[in-house]
Formats: C-alpha cells, structure tokens, sequence
C-alpha cells in the first residue's frame, strides 16, 4: 500500500492524514509536490486520471483516488474507533455534515483560491470578479457552521467524526487564502481550538 501525499496547505491529502493518525494507521507515503506539478506527472496521471493528490494505491494495484473515499477504506479495513458512526442514525449525521462542509463552505474557498490568489495566477479562465463575489459567501457559511455547532462538542454526533476533520482542513485552508474565521463567530472558533489540540491535527 502506498498513500500519494502532498504537504500543507493542501486541504484533501491533510483529511487523510489526520483520519490515519486518529485511527493509528501507519501509512506508507510518497509526497508529491503540488508547486512543481509532480501530481501532473505521466506516472501519477496513470495511476489517478484527475492528476490530483490524495490517492491511495493497494498492494494489488488498485488506486483509490478523492479524500473521503480513501478514509472509507481506510474506516473498513481499521473500524475502531469509528469516525463515520457507530450505527445507522450516527452515520447518516455524519454523512449529512460531511456533505454541508463540502457542498456550503468549500465552493466558495475554491473558488476565491482559484480567481484571486496569486499562487493560481498562471491557471486558465480565471475571473477575479468571480473569486471576489465569493467571499462574503465564505464568511455567511462559517456563519452557519458556527451557529450549528453551539451546545456542540463536536460537529456530528457525540465523538470526533470525519465530518469534523472536514471542516477543520477546510476552515484552516480558508485562513490559509486569507479568509480567516471572523472573530465574532466565537462558537465555531472554540470549536476550532478543541479540533486543533488533538495531536492527529498536526499531522
């Protein structure tokens, strides 16, 4: 088994990590650096046709590509403890969350990281009138994650899930795009202090 990685700031290869750290997954990696494009390479390509990193290659050849997908295997192969839930209403909360993180406050992260920053200067069909309009959407997710989370510890259910590392890579890729959780948004920047002292959260 071999884990394709790249290091931060990269939001989805982070996912994988901090969900292998939780579990105490030993994974053997190569690291791919985004900067120099190593992800484009033929090889890689080969292996994942998005040419993007996570990918996870198995010993019989096998190559799971996209973040969540990768952790699932890894929740199959390693269940306890459980970070998709411990039965059938816990997953499907954990499933729901998961889901809001990716379709309420990653699209506009994406696409402000995409149109404006200036390590995307060379992409394609950049609009920066586009990434602009995006911001204040940002600011209004984060808005709804943190009065979400209040009487919260955690994002899902009772125990840290998936749907937390979710969210915490994202809003950490958010400040690291220079938008940062508004100060006033005390709930969910509590919550991102408890996320963050967890040693998986430094890997």
């Amino acid at each position: 088994m071999l884990f394709f990685d790249s290091p931060n700031p990269a939001p989805n290869p982070r996912r994988v990590r901090i969900f292998a750290a939780e579990k105490g997954i030993a994974l053997p990696s190569r690291e791919l650096s985004i900067p120099a494009r190593e992800h484009k390479s033929d090889e890689f390509v080969a292996l994942n046709p998005r040419g993007q990193t996570p990918a996870l290659q198995l010993d019989d050849g096998t190559v799971i590509a996209e973040s969540v997908a990768i952790c699932r295997y890894l929740e199959g192969m390693h269940p306890q403890p459980p970070l998709f839930g411990r039965d059938a209403r816990e997953q499907a909360l954990v499933e729901m969350w998961s889901r809001r993180v990716e379709m309420i406050l990653m699209p506009p992260i994406g696409a402000v990281w995409v149109h404006t920053h200036k390590f995307t200067a060379a992409l394609p069909g950049r609009n920066l009138e586009w990434g602009e309009s995006n911001r204040p959407r940002i600011r209004d997710a984060m808005r709804f994650f943190d009065e979400q989370l209040a009487g919260r510890e955690f994002l899902a259910t009772g125990d840290y899930t998936v749907a937390d590392i979710l969210l915490l890579t994202t809003l950490d890729f958010s400040t690291f795009i220079g938008m940062p959780m508004p100060d006033e948004l005390s709930t969910l920047r509590a919550w991102h202090a408890r996320v963050s002292a967890r040693p998986s959260a430094a890997a």
